[in-house]
């Protein structure tokens, strides 16, 4: 079944034209994703088709079936701050989730039992129990637990997550996502891989996460120099096929261009006045005009920036010590960087990483201990946070800004402001745009030049990735493996922080930070097989144990697993519901017309009712002292 159909869509702002005359189709169950440089109207795309901005001209169409809901999730959500995240998740017209919201509200207030009542019964009805259990599923794996907070009072990246949960929770037939892994940590992005790999699920995507993309995708829709290109398969085979067409049109080029300059000649040599056969001949030289003038790779962004010689002293964390109230995050962490160290930071979102990189920098102390930083060191910051460009300068003055001329090399050699953004992939007609109207990828892009132009010699990038297209990606990876200085990364994609860290600073949690020799795949790897050896042993272990008395040395306790973690939350409403069992069948005993074959099955059912409290209120127990 055809879920969509783009027919002759085009967009342009001004005289620049993002895309003109683009059509192509999606079926249903397959999964999307769509590739294009930063400022070609990868965002733009999505917009029309999910029917929030519409296309140029009266030929353009987009058909997608009645039947078909779409969810669409923008990079940058737009949430009613008002509300409260319970309000935002459960934001919909669908009587199974109003079910599930109003006993959620039940939940938070427990003393009033005739709406729990209601809300039991209701949830009853719909069957809405495997339901409510996959909501908090979703919201766990998000990281959302404080339902009552104000949109208003969450960051960027936790408003995105509280979007997402909304999109998820609606199950939609057809999901159209722009950038899905900004602002989730590693673990939140491969759980969103499986879930969005299910069979019956119908996707449309832009992101730049070439994992993401090998192993959700099955097609890609690339917009390149104006035309649409279509690939079967993930982005391993995109990038071959890439190849092997761009080689193919380069080979039609250089044919061209050869063919060309014999036309050439015979058009100088023949009179105005042509017959008919001359003239097919004459339009046909056009055309191969037309096609000998392509540019196979019309776009290279360079990297080659000069970097500040370093000392032999760099920067040193001696006995460092970091927490908030009781929240330990950084517990006497000591090293010492090397020259040309690579080195990648892992951890959920909260743990401390942007913490870290502030004591690296010196821009927030530690409550113990030391970081010392050599003379010559030179931070280039790059902050997910930081771009606080002028929105009212044009891109040329932004650069001038900071240096005319910026050093290339040690031996003298200049290039000018304007050169460098040509090679940004800024042209001479996009460099006097206003910052206000480049595309989000493009502001990063001249964010990152800012940085790279004071020539530093320790880089700090913090989510450096996010918004970038994949293009300016693989030319940033071969200028950082280039690069002399060392190198400290936070980041969510895992392609880009395995081709550039060769070990990772993994957060814990409680303040321990674990040095592991590798990139983020090995980590990954030997964490699994590290699971697998605990819980092997776990099965080993006898049923029946003496309690010993812990020392000082005894490990420390064990935390539930998923499971155990879902099964915790749903005893808690599994006895409040024969809590409420009890006190009906109880009130039965009441009634004085009741027979002795009624009593005595009221008693009946009151015992079973009675001992399965009493199991779950010890399980609940148990699982209570690891929770």
């Amino acid at each position: 079944m055809n879920y969509l159909t783009v027919e002759n869509i085009s967009k342009s702002y001004g005289e620049k034209m993002l895309f003109e005359n683009i059509s192509f189709s999606i079926n249903k169950g397959q999964k999307v994703a769509f590739v294009a440089k930063n400022g070609t109207g990868k965002s733009t795309m999505l917009k029309i088709i999910a029917g929030l901005d519409k296309s140029d001209g009266d030929q353009s169409r987009i058909i997608i079936p009645k039947e078909i809901s779409i969810g669409y999730l923008d990079q940058n959500p737009d949430l009613h701050g008002n509300h409260t995240v319970m309000e935002a998740v459960y934001d919909s017209e669908t009587p199974i989730i109003h079910a599930i919201r109003a006993y959620d509200l039940c939940m938070l207030q427990p003393d009033n039992q005739d709406a729990v009542q209601k809300a039991l019964e209701k949830m009853d009805e719909l069957n809405a129990w495997d339901y409510e259990a996959k909501i908090k599923m979703i919201l766990s794996k998000l990281n959302i637990t404080k339902l009552d907070q104000l949109i208003s009072s969450l960051s960027g990246g936790q408003q995105k997550r509280v979007a997402m949960a909304k999109i998820l929770i609606k199950e939609p037939d057809f999901l159209i996502i722009d950038e899905p892994t900004n602002h989730l940590d590693l673990e939140m992005i491969e759980w969103l891989e499986g879930f969005l790999s299910r069979q019956n699920l119908t996707l449309f995507m832009v992101t730049h996460d070439r994992y993401f993309l090998e192993r959700v995708c099955d097609s890609i829709v690339e917009l390149d120099g104006g035309k649409i290109y279509k690939y079967n398969g993930n982005y391993s085979n995109y990038l071959e096929k890439k190849a092997s067409r761009q080689d193919q049109l380069s080979k039609e080029v250089d044919s061209a261009k050869s063919l060309m300059r014999t036309e050439l000649n015979w058009m100088r040599r023949q009179p105005k006045a042509r017959g008919t056969k001359a003239k097919a001949r004459v339009d046909a030289f056009y055309n191969l005009e037309k096609k000998a003038n392509q540019k196979v790779d019309e776009d290279r962004l360079e990297l080659n920036i000069k970097t500040t010689r370093l000392g032999s002293k760099i920067l040193e964390l001696h006995n460092i010590v970091k927490q908030y109230d009781e929240i330990k995050i950084i517990e006497k962490f000591n090293y010492k960087f090397k020259k040309k160290d690579r080195v990648g930071i892992v951890g959920k979102n909260g743990v401390g990483k942007s913490t870290f990189l502030n004591m690296l920098l010196q821009l927030e102390q530690p409550d113990g201990g030391k970081v010392v930083k050599g003379e010559t060191v030179l931070f280039g910051y790059y902050s997910q946070d930081g771009i606080k460009l002028d929105g009212e300068k044009r891109v040329i003055d932004v650069v001038r800004d900071i240096a005319e001329f910026i050093p290339i090399d040690g031996k003298g050699r200049n290039i000018s402001a304007s050169m460098l953004l040509e090679r940004f992939l800024f042209d001479k007609d996009h460099q006097y745009t206003y910052v206000h109207k480049l595309s989000g990828g493009e502001r990063r892009r001249l964010y990152l030049l800012t940085i790279l132009m004071t020539n530093p010699n320790f880089l700090i990038l913090d989510e450096p990735t996010n918004d970038l297209d994949i293009i300016t990606l693989n030319i940033l990876e071969e200028f950082l493996m280039d690069f002399k200085g060392c190198l400290v990364i936070v980041t969510h994609d895992r392609h880009f922080m395995d081709k550039l860290v060769d070990h990772l600073f993994v957060f814990e949690g409680e303040g321990k930070i674990k040095d592991y020799p590798g990139n983020y795949s090995a980590y990954r790897n030997w964490k699994s097989d590290q699971d697998q050896l605990k819980t092997a042993s776990k099965e080993k272990e006898p049923t029946a144990k003496i309690e010993e008395t812990p020392t000082a040395d005894a490990p420390a306790k064990r935390r539930l697993n998923y499971n155990e973690q879902m099964e915790y939350r749903n005893l808690e409403n599994e006895i409040a519901k024969l809590e409420i069992k009890k006190k009906q069948i109880t009130e039965k005993f009441n009634d004085t017309s009741l027979t002795n074959e009624q009593m005595t099955a009221l008693s009946v059912e009151l015992g079973q009712v009675t001992k399965s409290i009493e199991e779950k209120e010890d399980r609940w127990l148990e699982l209570s002292e690891f929770a």
